[in-house]
């Protein structure tokens, strides 16, 4: 099927986490039933610099499947010109993403993220920029807090060329607290029809069934995967056991290691384990281990004991 100008498999995408989704984590998912991934937000600014860095975060693999690249920028021009390097340095990457929807005070306040919500002019052309460079073009956003603003959002975003847009159903404001609004998600999708994909307290499949019951072209899972990582073959109505997934996160700890080196790979077995010992088995004090763990077979070991 065709969602925003790209060929996928499904309708379930894993979603541009910020520090999360880099290499091993999108292969990883891609392998267990992602029809699409998002890399780490990426500074334009850092790639016209050619801060070495910024470029690490281009890393791609033939391990993956359709990769969307995460640009974020204050200035239309300054977006622009960091695709242009993208489409230079990697042609692996099946669309240009814009972050508009991290709240985060460190990113808003240079005039990226959500704070391009309060400016519709530059929003706008920032998607009509990288439109011209030939890529899809996919921009996540954020629920303002009026319904008739978001609408208008993203109704200027679609005439300036947007194949897809994501939208959070939680205001800059809240953050990552509180519930996300799905009737927004709604009005959205049956406003501009096989536009909008949804995202927001993605937790099991039927939260996936409800989002595409609204008219969602896809849905976007976050946080969500971390606490059943298994979330995108089971909407496929795929199933493993306890076992075979300890397996598969064994795996994925071994290669996060090889890539990345047992630092970074603890601290991504860290956000599966929390999640994991948390929403499906393990104690209080299984998960305080695995948060405590300096040693990456200590956190694979406590994983073993939860799973029994």
């Amino acid at each position: 099927m065709i969602v925003g100008g790209i060929e996928v498999s499904g309708r379930l995408f894993l979603a541009p986490l910020a520090g999360i989704t880099d290499l091993p984590v999108r292969e990883f998912f891609s392998e267990h039933g992602a029809s699409l991934t998002h890399t780490e937000m990426i500074s334009c600014a850092g790639l016209i610099r050619d801060n070495a860095k910024t470029f690490d975060m281009l890393k791609v693999s033939e391990r993956e499947g359709p990769l969307v690249v995460q640009l974020f920028a204050n200035d239309a021009g300054v977006l622009k010109a960091g695709g242009e390097v993208v489409m230079e340095r990697c042609e692996k990457f099946t669309a240009f993403g814009i972050n508009m929807a991290c709240p985060m005070p460190k990113i808003t306040k240079n005039g990226c993220g959500a704070s391009l919500l309060k400016k519709p002019e530059i929003a706008v052309k920032m998607v009509s920029g990288l439109k011209s460079l030939g890529l899809p073009v996919w921009v996540k956003i954020r629920r303002l807090e009026d319904d008739d603003d978001t609408l208008s959002f993203v109704d200027g975003l679609v005439e300036a060329g947007a194949d897809n847009v994501c939208i959070h159903g939680r205001t800059c404001a809240q953050r990552y607290e509180g519930v996300a609004d799905r009737r927004i998600t709604s009005k959205a999708g049956q406003k501009f029809p096989g536009m909008i994909s949804a995202s927001g307290d993605v937790r099991e499949v039927a939260d996936v069934e409800e989002y595409l019951s609204m008219g969602c072209a896809g849905v976007m899972i976050a946080r969500g995967a971390f606490s059943n990582p298994f979330i995108f073959e089971e909407f496929e109505g795929r199933f493993r056991t306890k076992g075979e997934k300890l397996s598969e996160i064994v795996n994925f700890a071994r290669h996060a290691d090889e890539i990345s080196g047992e630092h970074r790979a603890l601290v991504l077995m860290k956000r599966f384990a929390g999640s994991i010992l948390r929403y499906g088995y393990g104690s209080a004090e299984l998960r305080r281990q695995a948060m405590m763990s300096g040693k990456l077979d200590e956190i694979i070991d406590i994983l073993r004991k939860g799973s029994v």
